[in-house]
């Protein structure tokens, strides 16, 4: 019986002896830290001293008001919105700059305040917690001698398995499988230029093996993806991690071959097409069949639209039925455009050199249009072609003193991946499954 969709833990131990060093990542041990409930009397004042709470403090002993910083609040205003008087804040921010900086105070981030509360029940601001991040904070202690410090969450690593058969979308169905949202970004960066996001069809799967980072139980980071097998219509496209120290591409097939090409399959994320290209469609605004050798992207207004490869803008600017447009000459073969959009990205000029994924626009409704969408617009040697069938050449393949290596480094994830998939095969419930991986 095959599972729809899960995701489920691996026995990380079991890696211990994969022929290879690289693409293991470290794992990251937490340190659990003592409670602050106690059922018993308290210690004497000697094993008090030894004791290190998470905070640095005892968080038992004070009282918890918990907000976010307001939209254009200062750190005096905030200060003096839970107790402090302007003095005592400005004194804080003297004795604790060597460690925090309130210009970099955010709005929308959180913070908790704790009190202590006297016999006339009068509450005392002693502790505040700023959260720069959802593991990085700061403990400003509130009360003279005033101080501040650094204080980290424990992040923790576990390895992850995840498969996915589309009903829907990868996004619906993924989540659905209890796999983060992030999975799905950085599935798309690697097959960014294999596989057209926008035309995936029931029936398609994904197969990954990964490691994600979690703090509070929430994921936080996914920290590689070790093997991934994406399948379509009786043909696989796996992608396997393998770091040649030179910072270029780090994902590779089973021929060594690059995943990198030299163009993205798309120009914006996670949208769908609205019209193909074609030389006899009706014009949605004005009625006329003529030629649209393009591809629209229906997509929210302000969605980044990036430029598919390197290459410099020749022109941007007003193009009538166009409206907002950039157009950008890759080679002495290839030019794109990208219509309608709502503005352009700061400093882009005509002469500008971009990058491969690199922002141009933002998707709008300028010109002739009935909403927003993205026209976007191939030429080859000067003649118009459909977008979502241009083929793009690789990069450079592995080295060829790394190829024994990538290719142990295929054969054990591949055989990996084989495994998890026979195991799912055979167990009804997912706690099934977890337990299998954990054997």
């Amino acid at each position: 019986m095959c599972i729809f969709a899960y995701v489920q833990n691996l026995d990380i131990m079991k890696l211990s002896n994969i022929p290879f060093a690289a693409g293991i990542a470290a794992l990251l041990v937490a340190v659990s830290l003592p409670s602050c409930h106690r059922k018993t009397p308290a210690p004497e004042i000697e094993e008090a001293n030894d004791t290190v709470y998470p905070l640095g403090f005892c968080t038992d002993s004070f009282d918890l008001e918990e907000g976010t910083l307001n939209s254009g609040e200062i750190f005096t205003g905030l200060m003096t919105r839970l107790g402090m008087s302007a003095k005592e804040a400005m004194e804080l921010v003297t004795a604790s700059d060597s460690v925090f900086e309130p210009r970099k105070m955010r709005a929308g981030n959180l913070w908790q305040a704790y009190y202590s509360i006297d016999t006339s029940e009068q509450r005392k601001l002693e502790y505040l917690v700023y959260n720069q991040d959802r593991i990085n904070l700061t403990v400003l202690k509130c009360t003279r001698p005033f101080d501040a410090w650094k204080v980290s969450k424990p992040v923790t690593h576990s390895r992850k398995y995840s498969d996915v058969i589309i009903k829907s979308s990868l996004w619906n169905d993924m989540k659905a499988a209890g796999a983060s949202p992030l999975l799905i970004v950085h599935l798309e960066d690697i097959y960014a230029w294999t596989i057209d996001f926008f035309s995936m069809q029931e029936g398609d799967r994904f197969q990954v093996i990964y490691d994600e980072a979690l703090c509070d139980g929430e994921v936080i980071d996914i920290d590689t993806i070790h093997f991934a097998m994406f399948s379509q219509g009786g043909k696989e496209f796996p992608a396997v991690w393998f770091d040649q120290g030179d910072g270029g591409n780090k994902y590779w097939n089973e021929k060594g071959e690059s995943l990198r090409k030299a163009f993205l399959k798309a120009p914006l994320r996670f949208s769908r097409i609205s019209s193909g290209f074609s030389y006899h469609r009706k014009h949605p605004v004005t009625g006329q069949v003529k030629a649209h050798t393009g591809v629209d992207y229906a997509a929210p207004a302000g969605t980044p639209v990036m430029s598919i490869g390197d290459g410099t803008v020749i022109s941007k600017g007003w193009s009538g039925g166009g409206g907002n447009t950039v157009k950008i000459r890759h080679n002495s073969v290839y030019t794109t455009a990208y219509l309608h959009l709502s503005r352009y990205a700061s400093g882009l000029k005509t002469g500008s050199r971009v990058k491969q994924g690199e922002v141009i626009g933002y998707v709008g409704s300028t010109g002739v249009s009935t909403g927003p969408h993205l026209d976007f617009r191939v030429w080859k040697s000067g003649q118009p072609i459909n977008p979502l069938r241009m083929e793009s050449p690789s990069e450079e393949p592995v080295k060829e003193e790394n190829r024994p290596a990538l290719d142990s480094a295929y054969r054990f994830w591949h055989n990996e991946l084989c495994r998890l998939t026979a195991a799912s095969d055979s167990v009804n419930t997912l706690s099934d499954i977890q337990n299998i991986a954990a054997e």
